[in-house]
């Protein structure tokens, strides 16, 4: 019966392993990127890191951009924002939730090494591009939203204002020597309602 079970076991499902093996790969990236940043990263040192072989990294990332791209966007992700009513709102919940993931450990290297990836290559910039424009679509739909309710000025151009909120928040994070904070997005949202609003 013992032996029945063990068969079962091994026979069984594979997402948790999958998983595993993923989430596995993915925090090694990370933990590379911030001890060494994005050359400590090839497919041999992940592998070790994360206990997992080769072949499956690459049964799940073709290069080392996607595998980096990758593990960014589980810090950095796509977000999803409802229809608030209130482009105000909708920002902030878009600045709140970058603000969490930016002041979490490790964050700040891992985005001045991607920034830095794609400024010194021009053969992986299109990847890096592809991902800044999934993190910013969100934005965008809450720009298009406030055109649409006539919150925002239908004159504004909405890819540089996307750009104009994503931008502050990466520079102080760094750039300057306060971290970004709560203040610093109540701040921030005040001025792009004002630059983009209607009343502006």
């Amino acid at each position: 019966m013992v032996g029945t079970r063990a068969q079962r076991v091994e026979r069984g499902p594979g997402r948790p392993r999958e998983e595993r093996v993923t989430t596995a790969a993915l925090n090694a990236v990370i933990e590379l990127v911030a001890e060494g940043g994005v050359e400590a990263v090839t497919m041999d040192a992940v592998a070790a890191r994360a206990e997992v072989s080769k072949p499956a990294i690459y049964r799940r990332w073709p290069s080392k951009q996607a595998l980096i791209i990758a593990a960014a966007e589980t810090r950095i992700g796509a977000l999803s924002v409802p229809d608030l009513g209130d482009v105000r709102a909708e920002l902030r919940e878009v600045l709140t939730a970058r603000l969490a993931s930016y002041r979490r450990p490790g964050t700040g290297r891992l985005l001045a090494e991607l920034i830095g990836a794609a400024a010194g290559d021009s053969g992986v910039r299109g990847e890096y591009a592809a991902y800044a424009d999934r993190m910013m679509g969100e934005t965008r739909s809450i720009l298009e939203r406030g055109i649409a309710r006539g919150e925002v000025r239908s004159d504004v151009d909405i890819r540089s204002a996307a750009t104009l909120v994503a931008a502050p928040l990466v520079y102080r994070l760094l750039a300057e020597p306060e971290l970004p904070d709560a203040q610093f997005v109540d701040d921030l949202v005040d001025l792009l309602v004002r630059a983009v609003g209607r009343s502006a």
